[in-house]
């Protein structure tokens, strides 16, 4: 697609922002994006994570409204940008696209809501875990044996919905454990399996 421009965007950087006009659809090139949302209380929650191949923004575009929530590279990271009408064009001539957005679409809803179960049901240890798989889900390359990221406690808080101070108690007792390793912002899964087994817990 002719239209379609790339930019660069470093740690930390905004993509877009809740709120704002949705002018097009994002797709994750490559990097680690967040996918964030402020809450009554002016807390950051993390709704999603995106990596490689990920698109950002679509329900949005699809509903013509402005952004609902915001995007924030977690790494430094390449993302695409189509402009809204190339977007809808592709999707009025391509039946093919057309279907490939709307089960896209589906699959987005049905990831947030059992989201939303567990950090409406789970007690925060088994959410701390759930967390930490969904984390290696994401990112954990074909090639590695033992997952690693750096992630800093605010984002694992956000990303459990918790407070900071609880995630880095929490953490430390999975450290203790032997199920995790950190060093600095960096953690490492030592045995996915009882993270496996503790957010399992209330299934």
């Amino acid at each position: 697609m002719h239209s379609k421009t790339c930019q660069r965007y470093q740690k930390g950087q905004l993509i877009f922002q809740e709120g704002s006009p949705t002018l097009g659809l994002y797709c994750v090139h490559n990097g680690k994006i967040k996918v964030t949302k402020v809450g009554g209380d002016d807390k950051e929650q993390i709704l999603r994570l995106a990596k490689e191949g990920d698109t950002l923004g679509l329900g949005s575009l699809m509903a013509g409204s402005n952004h609902s929530n915001s995007a924030v590279a977690l790494e430094e990271a390449v993302v695409c940008f189509i402009p809204r009408s190339n977007f809808l064009s592709l999707l009025t001539c391509n039946t093919q696209f057309c279907t490939a957005v709307m089960k896209l679409l589906a699959d987005t809803l049905s990831q947030a809501e059992e989201r939303m179960l567990h950090l409406a049901y789970k007690p925060v240890r088994e959410r701390l875990a759930d967390a930490l798989l969904l984390l290696l889900h994401t990112y954990q390359a074909a090639d590695q044996s033992k997952f690693s990221i750096s992630i800093t406690r605010e984002d694992l808080a956000s990303l459990v919905g918790t407070a900071k101070e609880t995630t880095i108690r929490l953490l430390s007792e999975l450290k203790d454990d032997g199920i995790v390793a950190s060093k600095g912002s960096q953690i490492t899964v030592l045995r996915p399996e009882k993270l496996h087994d503790i957010a399992a817990l209330y299934d």
